[in-house]
């Protein structure tokens, strides 16, 4: 899929094209593999395919079910992607005959556990972008500063969406029993995607709390923001780009427990030492929501629904990032790592964001 990028007082300020060629993913595993055990891990290269389709590929190759084969998270179609899988180690000499075009096994280990949703520290990615001028790779360079000082949000990218972007419109149906879907894993990436959906919705309208308290006096902004004045004085008081509210969920990054947020100093000297951030809501039964002032805005984007809702790190810190223009390409390659779930088409898109502040 193109993404196209421009500014006010230019032409085309950078090109995005999402290709195996120019957006490469690596991941990095949760946990060091044994070595033995009686899972065969297998390293795997793919491209133009979906971990689905590949899954699929090789369970069809070994006469196994899909679900006999264990990854740690779903990687792009479009894209080379290096992943890890897992297989009961008596296939092994099945895979050493194993052959199909976009597929490439690179090394193999072993383990004493199958590997499962989740089971995932990082991804690395390496993309490149085209059509760069000497000016937009001095703004590329400032953005890329700012994100590793600052952090992002972590919306959910498009491909969560589907390939007309409205694939919420039926999960949120399925959710609520008002359509049927028979494929189980397609019923749940449907309901994923209305859960992603009133995700962003709320991350959005957070955002824009954001600019506003930037932007205004604390008079101004209680009548603005519908919060009481000693709340907007706390938010205005905060360096931290995204503002706490009292109520907020927090969680220890990059992993640990939710907690929540009551205004104490200790909690916001944590959060802007990237020892916790802040989390939003995934709808759903069992999932914790936020009280006090917060609960006020995230209740607009809260649904009763039949699924297991979760919390999601709503800001997250980009890690080992690298940015390279090549002059005589016109191209600017980029190698950074982020934490799981979160995604490099939103990166790229906030480094268009930024290259306007």
């Amino acid at each position: 899929m193109d993404r196209f990028y421009s500014l006010a007082h230019a032409s085309i300020d950078f090109h995005f094209k999402q290709t195996p060629r120019d957006f490469v993913v690596e991941e990095i595993p949760l946990y060091e593999f044994s070595g033995e055990g009686e899972h065969l891990i297998l390293f795997v290269r793919k491209k133009n395919l979906s971990t689905a389709e590949m899954v699929g590929q090789i369970a069809r190759y070994l006469g196994i079910k899909n679900k006999e084969i264990g990854y740690a998270g779903l990687k792009d179609k479009h894209a080379m992607t290096k992943q890890y899988i897992s297989l009961h180690k008596k296939h092994e000499e099945a895979m050493e005959d194993f052959n199909f075009d976009g597929i490439k096994i690179l090394s193999k280990t072993y383990h004493n556990n199958k590997i499962r949703i989740g089971h995932l520290q990082a991804n690395r990615f390496y993309i490149k972008l085209k059509k760069v001028n000497p000016t937009s790779a001095a703004k590329i360079d400032e953005a890329l500063k700012n994100i590793d000082k600052q952090g992002m949000p972590n919306f959910f990218g498009y491909q969560r969406f589907g390939n007309d972007g409205d694939n919420h419109i039926l999960g949120e149906k399925l959710a609520k029993g008002e359509a049927k879907e028979r494929n189980p894993r397609v019923k749940k990436l449907l309901i994923n995607a209305y859960q992603s959906h009133l995700f962003n919705l709320w991350l959005s309208r957070r955002l824009e709390i954001n600019s506003l308290v930037a932007s205004f006096e604390v008079e101004e902004l209680e009548s603005l923001l519908n919060l009481p004045n000693d709340e907007v004085k706390k938010m205005k008081a905060q360096a931290h780009p995204f503002k706490l509210i009292s109520g907020d969920i927090m969680e220890h990054y990059p992993y640990g427990r939710l907690f929540d947020y009551e205004g104490a100093e200790d909690d916001l000297k944590r959060f802007n030492e990237r020892d916790v951030s802040v989390t939003g809501l995934l709808v759903g039964k069992k999932a914790k929501t936020a009280t006090l002032n917060a609960r006020l805005i995230e209740k607009d984007y809260d649904d009763v629904i039949n699924v297991d809702g979760a919390r999601r790190y709503a800001w997250v810190y980009p890690t080992e990032i690298e940015g390279r223009f090549n002059p005589v390409e016109a191209q600017y390659e980029l190698n950074f790592t982020l934490p799981k779930g979160s995604y490099a088409t939103v990166f790229i898109e906030e480094i268009a964001k930024r290259k306007l502040r």
